[in-house]
């Protein structure tokens, strides 16, 4: 038995393992990496970057269509799915490579390969021929996807996100499970690159969205691209000779259709139940999941830490990283354990129209605020910079405390949402009041001018704040 003392031990190399590392050796050199299968992060291997190649690929297609609203003609539109596919996985074996290559400079006495689980609260058991005795340990060991049962009906036709990109063509038809971010995104891309394709929620539920009135203005229009039921009544799911055939009644009677695939898009669960977790001496949740403070990420009193997917907080990469650097520093000092930088919330979803959130949920206002709030709103419909390039769908709302005045968060299905949530995040971690942001430059004609009217709403509706002033009338709302 190969036997080793270390004064941190890191279990998963993804992006908050490796974060983590590098705060941990700016105090020690006593500590080693363990990875179970392969490095190279979720984000890079079968996340953020690969669904973006594919979404790309997806966008050049739709504006090569739209080339008759500018008086343009190219006949047409041919997509070619191994072309398609090729480059989506020539791109992300070059950003999976960079990740690998990063890994492999850490000195090889730092890094083991093979499964760990915890033999007691400060032992892990690598494989069956190394123990790690490690006085503080990170557990950082990601998520994977999250599939119902009656899911597996479909067999060797069910698919997750992370067989997608390992596609040699594009299939006719996929059926998608789940109108979340990765069902969103995904299935809104191959709808454009021509496969024929039908989403079903549960919930009613569109990706991160919680203002109904978005959400509402969302599904009426991801539906006139595809079908997309939010409250699905789905009766059976059968491999059949076809593909894949699914039965289900979304309120005009029972219904078969039959797919290529089925795609589960149903969410991810954190991988902490192959680590023996019962031995560490930690308070779990209900499904087996430590419990942790989100400022220090310790879990209880514990010198024991999680980060990243792993515990399932808030799965997004700069999330992930954020964490990594609060635990790795937190593990380095212990038992100086600290709280650590919580930046404001901020998601974006890479739909077109985009999704973006930001900040407080309106839920969380309305509760935060006691009631106290208003809420600023402006539609992209007529918003003339939105206008002049074809991008004129969305709804941006913003919501403000009354009495202070302050920003508190925003939900917006529009264009250049990734951009425009940007600028709110930073306003709200700056906690500048409403009154504030509309004193920063807007040029015109541009998209933020779209923000500039939602403020100017919310502005007026709050119980402190000068009048607003008037826009451009001759470019039409919102500019």
């Amino acid at each position: 038995m190969d036997k080793r003392e270390v004064d941190v031990a890191i279990i998963g190399v993804g992006t908050a393992g490796m974060v983590a590392y590098k705060r941990v050796r700016k105090v020690t050199d006593k500590v080693v990496l363990i990875e179970s299968d392969q490095y190279g992060t979720t984000c890079a291997r079968v996340g953020c970057m690969p669904s973006k190649l594919l979404i790309a690929a997806a966008e050049n297609a739709h504006q090569m269509r739209l080339g008759e609203l500018f008086g343009n003609s190219a006949g047409e539109i041919t997509i070619d799915g191994k072309r398609v596919m090729e480059r989506v996985r020539a791109e992300r074996d070059g950003f999976v490579g960079s990740v690998i290559s990063a890994v492999e400079k850490f000195p090889e006495e730092h890094r083991i390969m093979g499964h760990a689980r915890f033999a007691g609260p400060h032992r892990l058991a690598v494989g069956n021929d190394i123990e790690v005795h490690a006085q503080r340990i990170i557990i950082a060991t990601g998520s994977r996807p999250n599939i119902p049962g009656f899911l597996k009906e479909a067999k060797d036709r069910l698919v997750v996100n992370d067989d997608i990109f390992e596609w040699q063509d594009l299939p006719k038809s996929v059926a998608v499970f789940g109108p979340g971010v990765i069902g969103l995104e995904l299935g809104q891309a191959l709808s454009r690159l021509g496969v024929r394709v039908r989403m079903f929620g549960r919930s009613g539920g569109v990706g991160p969205l919680n203002d109904d009135a978005i959400r509402q203005y969302a599904l009426k229009t991801f539906n006139e691209e595809f079908p997309l039921h939010g409250e699905a009544d789905v009766k059976k799911v059968e491999r059949v000779d076809q593909g894949v055939a699914v039965t289900f009644d979304v309120g005009d009677g029972e219904q078969t259709e039959t797919f290529d695939y089925l795609l589960a898009a149903t969410g991810r669960r954190p991988n902490v139940d192959g680590l023996d977790i019962q031995n560490a001496d930690i308070d779990l949740d209900e499904k087996g999941s430590p419990l942790f403070d989100p400022y220090t990420l310790r879990c209880g009193d514990s010198h024991i830490f999680i980060a990243g997917d792993a515990n399932n907080a808030v799965p997004l990469l700069h999330e992930a990283a954020d964490e990594g650097r609060i635990a790795g520093d937190n593990a380095a000092s212990y038992p100086d354990v600290r709280t650590g930088l919580r930046r404001t919330p901020l998601a974006i979803v890479f739909t077109d129209p985009q999704i973006a959130t930001v900040g407080l949920t309106i839920g969380q206002v309305d509760e935060r605020c006691l009631g106290r709030y208003a809420v600023g709103e402006v539609s992209f419909e007529d918003q003339g910079r939105s206008r002049v390039i074809g991008k004129n769908k969305g709804l941006l709302r913003v919501y403000g405390e009354h009495g202070t005045g302050l920003f508190m968060g925003a939900e917006m299905f529009g264009p250049a949402a990734e951009h425009i949530g940007h600028l709110l995040a930073w306003s709200a971690q700056q906690r500048l009041t409403v009154n504030q942001m509309l004193e920063m430059p807007f040029y015109h004609p541009v998209i933020e001018e779209g923000l500039r009217t939602a403020l100017k709403d919310l502005n007026m509706k709050l119980s402190i704040g000068p009048a607003p002033e008037e826009g451009c009338m001759e470019c039409g709302p919102g500019t």
